[in-house]
């Protein structure tokens, strides 16, 4: 008979397998969005991954504070590289003030 942690380790390691297609994403492209998307992807399975974590410990209500710490960096760092992408868009390729070049 399967127990509960079996099935938590299970959906882990499926969730772990999940996770391959974003990582060739990543890797990939083929633009700066798909990345990001596929990086927010991972994050969301990891947030998840981490309650699960918390199920087979024994430990939900401490891997619970983890995950949603976790979720909120991983929204918040989406957002930004969105904005930040919008903003190279919008000034024709270079983010104000990061030109890269040397003020030449």
């Amino acid at each position: 008979m399967i127990t509960f942690e079996k099935f938590s380790i299970g959906v882990g390691a499926v969730l772990l397998l999940l996770m391959l297609p974003a990582i060739y994403r990543i890797m990939v492209g083929p633009t700066a969005l798909d990345r990001i998307v596929a990086t927010n992807i991972i994050g969301t399975k990891t947030a998840v991954m981490l309650i699960i974590i918390g199920v087979i410990f024994e430990r939900v209500e401490m891997f619970v504070d983890f995950a949603l710490a976790y979720a909120l960096l991983n929204f918040t760092a989406s957002i930004a590289a969105a904005r930040f992408l919008h903003r190279t868009r919008e000034t024709g390729g270079a983010a104000a003030g990061m030109t890269g070049t040397d003020g030449d």
